[in-house]
């Protein structure tokens, strides 16, 4: 699906990696983007500005209460934001860098 997530040996969570997707790394551009997901996507992750997490764009998943059509429908729901989402920002850069010329 393209998104990195922290590697870990056992959990009931997992830390993703959406940092590509802000429009700039500010807390405000991570609860932009978490307003988005929640409200949109309708997946409840946290950001990780409320964990402390010293990067913006960091967002907890939760996964312990799911059961695996729930786990699938989650990640279907992902896949669909994030390739929607790299697309915007890949012409928002291309924009940018012809702005730039």
């Amino acid at each position: 699906m393209g998104i990195h997530c922290l590697n870990s040996n056992a959990g009931l969570f997992c830390w993703m990696n959406l940092r590509p997707l802000l429009k700039e790394p500010t807390i405000e551009a991570e609860m932009a983007l978490w307003r988005v997901i929640i409200n949109d996507v309708k997946l409840n992750v946290s950001p990780g500005s409320s964990f402390h997490c010293t990067e913006a764009g960091w967002f907890r998943v939760c996964f312990a209460n799911m059961d695996d059509d729930t786990v699938e429908i989650a990640l279907q729901r992902s896949r669909k934001f994030v390739t929607k989402k790299e697309g915007e920002v890949a012409t928002i850069k291309k924009k940018r860098c012809q702005m730039n010329l």
